[in-house]
């Protein structure tokens, strides 16, 4: 009996994730039938004492939507919401993977002084979190350093995604002189990584995270 091809679903946070996510899906998970769910209010809600509440139960209503269409595996794409990524496995009964985990693993694994950049400071503290949660997993205890890039969320969020970049880059370079490795906490963030030298790694979400997918896909 031939084996059914795999559907895997992406619950985003926001559109401009979207296409950068369906080209290495393209690439690494060929014959994988892939289906995009976006709230785009829960970064905003995050930061919103009333509403902060009602993002772990909106996740589960979108993985429950995904199960219901018959997908296997579900990506969170975005940081701030990494960590509700088992809540919402177990909430759900399928498997719930981060964007960011395999990332954070190649962080911590790079030296002594992490430092990490975010345009939020709602996807600075998972990140934080998470990075921390996989150092005691691999037995490492790296310091880290972190940093919100003023004004650059405001630029993407307005469309000046140059202005973004250059103010992320700027970031990157300063950090980088006094660290082993520069982790960029949102996926958004990794156009401005292409704009930069600097002679630690600078290390983005997106590709290692679909690469780990494929592997997960793979063994199903």
């Amino acid at each position: 009996m031939t084996k059914a091809a795999p559907r895997i679903a992406f619950l985003h946070t926001g559109a401009v994730v979207i296409p950068p996510v369906s080209d290495l899906a393209r690439e690494h998970l060929a014959g994988a039938t892939t289906v995009n769910y976006l709230d785009d209010k829960i970064v905003a809600d995050l930061g919103d004492p009333q509403r902060a509440a009602s993002v772990p139960e909106r996740l589960i209503d979108l993985a429950r939507a995904a199960q219901s269409a018959g997908v296997d595996v579900v990506m969170l794409t975005c940081s701030s919401i990494s960590h509700l990524a088992a809540p919402t496995a177990e909430a759900v009964g399928i498997p719930v993977l981060r964007i960011d985990e395999a990332m954070a693993d190649a962080a911590v694994r790079a030296g002594d002084r992490v430092a990490v950049l975010a345009t939020l400071p709602t996807t600075l503290t998972p990140t934080l979190g998470l990075l921390r949660e996989r150092a005691d997993l691999a037995g490492r205890s790296p310091e880290f350093v972190s940093e919100i890039v003023e004004g650059a969320f405001e630029a993407v969020a307005s469309g000046d995604r140059a202005t973004h970049d250059r103010l992320v880059a700027e970031a990157i370079e300063r950090l980088a002189t006094d660290a082993d490795v520069v982790v960029l906490a949102q996926a958004s963030m990794a156009s401005a990584a292409e704009a930069v030298s600097v002679d630690v790694p600078v290390l983005t979400s997106l590709e290692p995270g679909i690469r780990r997918l494929s592997e997960t896909v793979a063994a199903l």
